[in-house]
C-alpha cells in the first residue's frame, strides 16, 4: 500500500493557509499546519520524519523565520523539497540549495500548479525560481 505524501505548510495568514491546505488535500496530500516558526519547529521535532516536503512563508511572527524552518527540515530530510513564499524577493537566494521560491501575491492557479507538481514529483514549474 502506498503511503500518502505529506507537507508541512507554515503560513501566518489563515486564509492563505486554508487555501493551500485545501489544494493539497484535494490532491491526496496529508497536511500538517503551523502559523509560526516556533510551532513549525515543534512539529518537525515531533513528526519531522513524516513530512515529505515543506512550504513556508519566509516572514513569520515570532523569532523563527522560514529560512530557519527550512534549515531544520533539511537537517531531518537533506533532499526534502522546500518551497518558500514571500512578497520580498530581494533575499530569495538565501534559501536552502535546490529550493523553490513562489512570489506573493500569487494566483490560486500558481499555487495549485506547485501543489500538483509536488504531488507528482519534485520539479520546478515556470512560475517558480530556484534559490541557492
Amino acid at each position: 500500500m502506498l503511503q500518502r505524501q505529506s507537507v508541512l505548510i507554515v503560513e501566518d495568514s489563515y486564509l492563505l493557509l486554508e487555501i493551500v491546505a485545501n489544494l493539497c488535500e484535494a490532491r491526496g496530500i496529508r497536511v500538517l499546519e503551523a502559523s509560526t516558526g516556533e510551532a513549525a519547529l515543534t512539529l518537525l521535532r515531533k513528526r519531522g520524519e513524516e513530512v515529505d516536503w515543506l512550504l513556508s512563508d519566509i516572514h513569520l511572527p515570532g523569532l523563527i523565520d522560514g529560512w530557519t524552518v527550512a534549515g531544520a527540515f533539511r537537517a531531518i530530510k537533506p533532499e526534502g523539497p522546500v518551497v518558500y513564499t514571500s512578497a520580498d524577493t530581494s533575499s530569495r537566494n538565501r534559501g536552502v540549495p535546490g529550493s523553490l521560491f513562489l512570489r506573493k501575491p500569487f494566483q490560486v492557479r500558481e499555487i495549485d500548479a506547485t501543489v500538483r507538481i509536488m504531488a507528482e514529483g519534485f520539479a520546478a514549474p515556470a512560475a517558480l525560481y530556484a534559490a541557492g
